[in-house]
């Protein structure tokens, strides 16, 4: 072995020996500083670091147009702005590659489609702007002459009747009134029944069995029909029902005896006069009894 041989690995040794004197004491205090002190300024600036970046995302957004070199949404810098007619034209600057292009931004035409509202038996038409790139679905909910309307058909240019459709491509549509309804009624008298109509906003509820009061008559809820369904107990709210049946209640001269022999039951139950002793009813009497269940047991014979 030569000298030099001896003097590399001494060398060698030695830069070993510091690097296992750092890997026990130093290596140690530096995981340990780090962990109590530096972790926490890190997650801190982490921290500080994200929403800063969330904000930068947020102003990026704001000016974010397609760029004809990068291909795609990218944030701008507004060189120049101008007005121009009912729209504005953009000078931009991209801030990933600098291409600086123009950008026009103008509103969409407006069309007017005829819309047929329909309020009860009555129709009527008028003539409605909207933008020509809005969509409009079935059911949409819009408002015209301070009333609440909502889309039930559309009709496009080429004669087919859709969901949705883009306002540009409609020839016409209808709607139908939605913040009040009419509720059609079937009134029972006797043997004699008449229909009405009645008017209310569209989340009122009724329930079947309970009385109501219709110019000056009270009536009973006697059913409810909502095309698919009819309830006799239920809640329903206005705009769900098709028809409601009202039946006059009973008068108190209904229930009152007609035979002696009712008069007689009711005298003992103390509902004609006054009797010191009434005589319970036997409805009454047999809620009143507690019946055992202990089964009788049966005696031994001799």
């Amino acid at each position: 072995m030569s000298m030099d041989d001896t003097v590399e690995e001494d060398d060698f040794i030695e830069e070993d020996e510091i690097l296992l004197g750092n890997s026990v004491e130093d290596e140690d205090e530096i995981l340990l500083g780090n962990s109590v002190e530096d972790e926490d300024e890190i997650l801190l600036g982490n921290s500080v670091e994200d929403e800063a970046f969330i904000e930068e995302d947020e102003i990026l957004l704001q000016n974010a147009v397609h760029c004809p070199d990068c291909d795609d949404l990218m944030g701008h810098i507004i060189l120049r702005e101008k007005p121009k007619g009912q729209g504005t034209d953009y000078l931009l600057k991209c801030e990933e590659c600098s291409k600086v292009h123009t950008v026009n931004i103008r509103p969409p035409p407006v069309v007017n489609i005829p819309f047929i509202l329909t309020e009860g038996p009555s129709s009527i038409t008028r003539v409605v702007e909207i933008d020509g790139d809005e969509i409009l679905e079935l059911e949409d909910v819009f408002q015209e002459d301070d009333k609440l309307w909502s889309i039930n058909q559309i009709e496009m240019k080429d004669g087919r009747y859709v969901k949705h459709c883009e306002a540009s491509l409609i020839v016409r549509a209808s709607a139908l009134r939605c913040d009040m309804v009419r509720v059609k009624l079937t009134m029972t008298s006797g043997e004699d029944s008449s229909s009405d109509v009645l008017t209310v906003p569209a989340d009122k509820t009724f329930t079947a069995g309970n009385l109501m009061d219709l110019e000056g008559h009270t009536w009973r809820i006697r059913a409810i029909h909502m095309g698919h369904a009819r309830t006799l107990r239920g809640t329903v709210e206005a705009r769900d029902i098709k028809r409601m049946y009202l039946h006059e209640p009973p008068v108190p001269e209904y229930f009152a005896p007609r035979t002696p022999r009712e008069r007689r039951q009711a005298w003992k139950e103390g509902k004609l006069g006054f009797n010191p002793n009434p005589v319970l009813p036997k409805e009454i009497i047999k809620k009143g009894v507690a019946p055992t269940n202990k089964r009788k047991t049966k005696r031994p014979r001799n």
